[in-house]
């Protein structure tokens, strides 16, 4: 269950109690659920009681009360604790982080992918992207194909400026499928068409070549399309402080105790890890939504942003993954080795729709 599928239930919630009579109130468009605090209960948090209590003139704990037995067993939901004063901490059912773990190993690195339609139709229109013929344009242009493909869309990339060279855009791993204005040399693509899309993010100054194909990739990616690229020695160092470090070392490591586990043998099965694993779930769960809106916004920062949330969650997790000491291996550490290959999953298939490596030694 993702945090918007959540939202939506907690929603329904809402209205049962409106149309039950226990609630005098318009029910709001939407409801904001998160991941608790430090040390907080379950799964997922949400402040819909503190948010409706004023409108109801009933309080905020009243309210809470309201809603907690209306969801209690909706559509995977374990139980629900009122906590402070007033928020509804809600924790999911095994078996719903169980048959996401199995969707993602039976997915890999396409997990959160569309699938083509099967079977005889008509072709989709394709959708031409445009884009100027500098270095970012050209990247960002790439990776909005890719995110698009990912979507099941039929794209066609085009560089607006005939002087650029090919070998320029294959240096960067960029596919392009035409260069300078659309002209003679558009395909005959039987009278479908949609108007173009131009991207034009703002040129960065300087080469990014010095950084290296990937380093110099993630450097014109992470920032938001309208804002200055950093071209620094920063994303080549191994710290922390290096969100590209994070992300691949994530992934390294991912891979690296599953190695180990092999070694103990322990083979990953999807089950209860017996550890604090609720904030690497809520960010494998959201890994289809942010790819589809990364596609829509035409934004591949919001998939860079999207990689970092997932291996500053799965660090901490990874390193429980294993039996320590004289701890005996346990269906808790194959489950937890399940979650830490589906989170090396996410992070190498989002790497791949950025054009990016993800190595499995770092």
């Amino acid at each position: 269950m993702t945090s918007v599928d959540l939202s939506r239930t907690v929603l329904r919630a809402v209205r049962r109690a409106v149309d039950d009579g226990e609630l005098r109130v318009e029910p709001p468009e939407r409801v904001v659920v998160t991941t608790p605090g430090g040390g907080g209960w379950g799964d997922y948090a949400t402040n819909v009681a503190l948010q409706l209590a004023r409108p109801a003139g009933q309080p905020a704990l009243r309210v809470a009360e309201i809603l907690r037995p209306r969801l209690i067993g909706l559509d995977g939901i374990d139980d629900v604790l009122v906590t402070g004063p007033g928020f509804l901490n809600i924790r999911l059912r095994d078996t719903v982080s169980v048959d996401l773990v199995h969707d993602i190993l039976r997915s890999g690195t396409r997990y959160g992918f569309v699938a083509a339609p099967h079977g005889p139709s008509v072709p989709p229109a394709p959708l031409p992207l445009h884009s100027p013929g500098d270095v970012r344009s050209l990247v960002v242009m790439d990776v909005v194909a890719r995110l698009l493909r990912a979507q099941g869309v039929v794209v066609r990339t085009r560089c607006l400026d005939s002087s650029v060279a090919p070998s320029f855009a294959d240096q960067w791993g960029v596919r392009v499928d035409g260069y300078g204005a659309a002209g003679s040399d558009t395909p005959d693509l039987g009278g479908l068409s949609s108007p173009p899309c131009s991207l034009q993010p703002r040129p960065c100054s300087g080469d990014p070549l010095f950084l290296g194909i990937d380093a110099g990739r993630w450097a014109l990616l992470h920032p938001a399309p309208h804002d200055a690229v950093r071209l620094t020695g920063d994303h080549l160092v191994q710290r922390e402080s290096n969100p590209l470090f994070r992300v691949r070392y994530a992934h390294a490591r991912a891979r690296a105790v599953l190695r180990n586990g092999s070694e103990l043998g322990l083979a990953p099965r999807p089950g209860a890890t017996g550890v604090a694993d609720a904030a690497l779930l809520a960010v494998l769960a959201d890994h289809p939504r942010v790819l589809r809106r990364a596609a829509e916004t035409r934004a591949p920062d919001r998939l860079t942003r999207h990689l970092v949330a997932v291996a500053d969650a799965a660090l901490p997790f990874l390193v429980t993954v294993l039996p320590r000491g004289d701890e005996k291996p346990s269906a808790a550490h194959r489950a937890r080795l399940a979650l830490a290959e589906a989170a090396g999953a996410v992070l190498a298939g989002g790497l791949s729709l950025l054009g990016i490596d993800a190595p499995d030694h770092l």
